[in-house]
Parts: C-alpha cells; structure tokens; sequence
C-alpha cells in the first residue's frame, strides 16, 4: 500500500469537492457514507446509471478541474483534513464469520460415588488435581486412590478373573511403573500372578495391606485426572456404598457453545476459530466436537426457548485460557465461504447519492486510480463480508485484480 501524500500535493490535484455530506471508523463510515452524514463528505458525483453516468454526472467543470484526470496526477487524496492512501484489488477467497456466545471451562463431568464403609477422614479441596495412581481422599483412615478407566469399579478384582476393568487395572499398573510391558500386557484383560505381583507392590506404595486383591472401595475409576468442582461429603460424615463424595472435570481446557439449531450446517469437526476472551484478547480454538442432537433450554420467561446444539471449541493457546472456569466468551464462526472473487478493504467502498436527492441509498463505488494517475468512481455492488479482515466482496464493470483504490489512510 503507498504512503498517501501530503494535503498540499494531493489539493495540487483535485478541484474543489462537490456536494455535500457522503455519509466506517469515524474517517471509513464517513467515506461509505453511513455516519448518518455527520462532517464533509468526500464530495462524491451522484449516480446516473453506469460508470459513465457517474462521470456525466461530474459536469465538465470537475473534468476540467482534475477530479479524474488532469495535469496533476496523484497517488492520495485528502478530504475532511484525513490523508488517504492506496490499495490494491485483490482475487481471492473471503469468509463471512459470525459471533456467538460461549463458555469457556473444563471438559468433562464427573460424579464420584463412594463405595466404601466408613468414615470420610480426608477430602480433597475444591481447584485440587488428582492424577493416576494419587489419593483421591480417605474413609476411616483408607485410602481411595484414582486410576483411569471408563469402566466404574464395581467388584473386587482378584487373580484369575477377566473383563474390562481388569484391563483398566492391567493399564495403570504398567502407566505408573509397577510393571514393564514385557512382564504384564497393559491390553490383557487376564488378571495374572504378574497382575497380582504389581498390585502388591502398589499397595506397598500407599501404606495399605499387601492383598494383590484390589477391594471394591479401594479405588476410583475415571476417564482422566481429576480437577474437583465441589465436595459433597464431610469429613467426620458416615461414608456408605453409593454416596457421592466429589464432583470433578477433566484438566482439559474446552469452550462450549450453544448453538442455534438452525446453524448447525455452518460448523463441523476441525474447523478453525477464534475466541474472544473477557479480556477482549483473542486467541485461536479448534472445533473437536459438533452435536448431534438438539435440545430446547427454557427461555427467560419459562416458556420453550429456541432448539441449540452443543459444540465443543479446544484453544490453541491454553496458557491464553489461564485459570478462568465457566466464563462467558465469544467465538467468531464461519458462516460461508467463497473464492475466486475480487475483493477489497471495507472502507474503499464510497456511498453513492441518488441524483436530486444528496441522501445517500445510490449504492457504493471504489475509487480507481488508473495509470497516469487519473481518478475514476467505479460503482460496485458488495458481496460476502468478512468482518475479521475488515474486506468485502464486489462486482462491478471495468474492475479487475491489480488496479490501485483509494482507502483512507492509517
């Protein structure tokens, strides 16, 4: 983009503005003519149909003057004491994103339900992180560690049994060490000597009797680390099989959307996002998960609300994220795509009067700086918007990729 010229050398250029009020930012709403006409527009000719009535519609006396041409060609022009530079028209692809309200949290919902007898003697605090193979807390003095697994615990698991939860079992006891995957096989779901032999030597770890049994009660079962939301149980609080104890998420940094139903089509798995923090700093996301299933929450005032869809964002940057849980966020999605267009800045686009009435509604035109260096409006009709680039998409006759525009300057 060039460097706009000084008001002096680009006034040297142009003749007097015609008209009045043209109507983006305070200097690109003024130029596309949608500040409600505060200020002096650019003094844009009015619009008679075709680019050859816009420039009928100068008179010859702005023809003469140098409006479009004359023996001061100019790479900027200045209006309301703003400098303006050039852009080029480009062809390419544009995006038409669209804001919607999210939260960003954990991933994952987890219930804990204990299932030994007792008394509860130690409890996690909510913000803890329990990982595998840690103490989750302690009934009568016992620990009840965490292993991962989506199978809940619910038998006592002893040598010669078989099953899923024996797998999860076999697993852990290879992830946390206990055993080499040559001495125990983490897919087996055979509970062994080897199986046995580990699980002793992890008892050893946690202070408890050395069984080589794991005792329905002795541990907690869960998809992955733990990061405890509430406490439900109490410490001195009778502890009984099927009790809840803890509620907890994964450590997983994820933003959830509520979509409209309607919307659905516009997302899908991969695609790429941005987030907007409630600091209004943004940083990019994924799409892992769009649902499936719509449901209907109740509006505000009780009656059936509009049917969303829930669509899981992971952030790039998790560091960006911090610590924030249940915050309200703004992630910006595509809604359309489209390529092969020509396109240009938002705020190339100059508000066009309809003849006789000097209220802007005539469309809009970009201005062209042809070889030479004369000026020429070029009427145009807009496309896609992508207001993240801040572009549009345009037709218009005699408008081709490489051609220089006039835009306001930074």
């Amino acid at each position: 983009m060039s460097a706009a010229v000084s008001p002096e050398a680009a006034e040297a250029g142009r003749a007097p503005e015609q008209g009045g009020d043209s109507g983006l930012s305070r200097r690109s709403r003024r130029r596309a003519g949608l500040d409600g006409g505060r200020g002096r527009g650019r003094g844009r000719v009015m619009l008679a149909g075709g680019a050859g009535g816009v420039l009928a519609a100068a008179g010859g006396a702005a023809a003469a003057a140098g409006v479009f041409g004359g023996s001061h060609p100019a790479s900027g022009v200045v209006d309301n004491a703003d400098p303006t530079s050039l852009a080029t028209v480009a062809l390419g692809s544009l995006s038409s994103q669209q804001q919607v309200a999210a939260t960003l949290g954990y991933a994952g919902s987890y219930s804990v339900l204990n299932q030994a007898t007792g008394v509860y003697t130690q409890l996690p605090a909510a913000g803890q992180v329990i990982r595998r193979g840690q103490v989750l807390y302690q009934v009568s003095g016992s620990p009840v560690a965490l292993l991962y697994g989506r199978v809940p615990a619910y038998r006592t698991l002893s040598e010669g049994m078989s099953g899923a939860d024996v797998r999860q079992l076999n697993a852990n006891l290879v992830a946390l060490g206990y055993a080499t995957r040559s001495e125990l096989d983490p897919d087996s779901d055979y509970f062994s000597a080897e199986t046995a032999y580990a699980l002793e030597l992890y008892q050893d770890h946690l202070g408890v009797t050395e069984t080589g049994m794991l005792a329905l009660g002795q541990a907690v079962f869960l998809p992955a680390a733990a990061r405890v939301t509430t406490v439900s149980a109490g410490l001195g609080a009778p502890a009984g099989p099927g009790a809840p104890v803890v509620q907890a998420t994964s450590t997983v940094r994820q933003v959830s959307i509520a979509l409209d139903a309607s919307e659905q089509s516009y997302v899908r798995d991969g695609d790429k996002v941005v987030i907007t923090l409630p600091d209004s700093q943004t940083t990019p996301g994924v799409v892992t998960s769009v649902g499936t299933v719509a449901t209907t929450p109740p509006s505000s005032t009780g009656s059936p609300g509009t049917p969303v869809i829930t669509v899981d964002v992971a952030p790039s940057n998790l560091a960006a994220a911090g610590n924030l849980d249940q915050a309200p966020v703004q992630v910006s999605i595509t809604t359309a795509t489209i390529s092969g267009v020509l396109i240009v800045p938002v705020d190339a686009l100059v508000a066009l009067a309809v003849k006789g009435g000097g209220e802007a509604g005539g469309g809009y035109a970009v201005e062209v700086v042809k070889p030479g260096g004369t000026h020429e409006l070029v009427p145009v009709t807009t496309g896609l918007f992508d207001d993240a680039a801040g572009t549009v998409q345009v037709t218009g006759t005699g408008l081709h990729a490489g051609q220089h525009i006039v835009v306001p300057a930074l």
